[in-house]
């Protein structure tokens, strides 16, 4: 027959026991969710520095983008410019070679002009004068 100290004594090394693998349970719980949490901190600071690479990556072709568009308007500027000058050069030795061919036939003509007043296409030469606001 036991007696009544083997019987604390048994309960309380069941207690004990319980008790001591409860904590360890625990322990492990707690390092297995501490390790989740590392990983999802991991996974979010991948993610993190994935998009504001990418984001980098988009603002520099946005960059690139600008500038090549900027480059194609400018030369855009730049060739209607030059048409619109080789234009307005052709209507004006259009309207001198009209002007003198009026003249001409109303006997206005000065036919002591020499070939110096002449530009490289054979009409006269002209200038053009612009009024200067101040």
């Amino acid at each position: 027959m036991a007696s009544h100290g083997d019987e604390f004594g048994e309960e309380f090394g069941a207690s004990h026991g319980q008790a001591f693998r409860a904590g360890q349970t625990t322990g492990r719980a707690e390092e297995k969710g501490n390790r989740a949490v590392d990983s999802m901190k991991d996974k979010t600071r991948e993610a993190k520095d994935k998009t504001a690479e990418k984001a980098h990556e988009a603002r520099e072709k946005a960059g690139e983008a600008a500038d090549a568009t900027r480059d194609k308007a400018y030369e855009g500027k730049e060739k209607t410019k030059g048409v619109l000058s080789q234009t307005g050069e052709k209507v004006k030795n259009m309207a001198q070679s009209t002007a003198d061919t009026v003249k001409g036939a109303f006997g206005m003509a000065h036919h002591d002009d020499d070939d110096q007043d002449k530009d490289q296409t054979g009409y006269h030469k002209t200038t053009v004068h612009k009024e200067t606001k101040y």
